[in-house]
């Protein structure tokens, strides 16, 4: 991946950013949903309003629970940082719920000051949240990346046709050769970024 063309950066939330310690496996128990279904996906098929009323509030319990659990992301705040000297506009883009998705912003003190949730945009893989992003900071989808820790990330991005970059801390996610560009501690994503800049300048 060529991180001379990038100009804008898109970041998963949960998983990326910061841990936030969702058992997911857990949820999908408690609420009887198949094992591996997405969840969204699967509440958007139920009918019966109890259910899916249940299902709703469950998942909103799990989700402030985790993020009241999550913990920070080793070089998170310094990869940030550096975006924010480089000149480079940052926006989470999360499936997420929005409560849950500020909570942790602001309990880590992240300064990203655009953020979709799945309140604000259809849900990844659906690339409407990357064209909103996108079309607000007057970019081509080419010149965003798009930086997540899961196969929804690697394929939002090629749906909305942006660079990928997956974070694969033990190199064992086995759709990892599908992204653009694979890291496994956040400080090469800060030095790759520091590089081009020196190659630009």
């Amino acid at each position: 991946m060529d991180f001379t063309k990038i100009k804008g950066v898109i970041f998963d939330l949960d998983g990326t950013l910061v841990d936030s310690k969702l058992d997911f496996d857990l949820l999908r128990a408690e609420l009887n949903f198949p094992e591996q279904s997405p969840l969204l996906e699967h509440l958007a098929t139920l009918t019966c309003h109890q259910q899916i009323s249940h299902a709703e509030q469950c998942i909103y319990d799990h989700e402030m629970a985790g993020a009241h659990a999550a913990e920070a992301i080793e070089g998170v705040a310094e990869l940030l940082l550096t975006l924010r000297q480089l000149g480079i506009p940052t926006a989470v883009l999360t499936r997420n719920m929005r409560d849950a998705s500020h909570y942790v912003l602001e309990k880590f003190k992240l300064d990203i000051p655009l953020v979709l949730t799945r309140e604000d945009c259809r849900a990844k893989p659906d690339p409407e949240g990357i064209l909103k992003i996108a079309q607000q900071w007057q970019l081509s989808p080419q010149e965003i990346v798009y930086i997540g820790d899961f196969w929804f990330d690697i394929e939002v991005a090629k749906n909305a046709n942006t660079w990928s970059c997956l974070y694969d801390p033990e190199l064992s996610k086995e759709y990892r050769h599908h992204a653009d560009w694979v890291y496994q501690h956040v400080t090469e994503l800060t030095q790759a970024f520091r590089q081009s800049h020196l190659v630009n300048s």
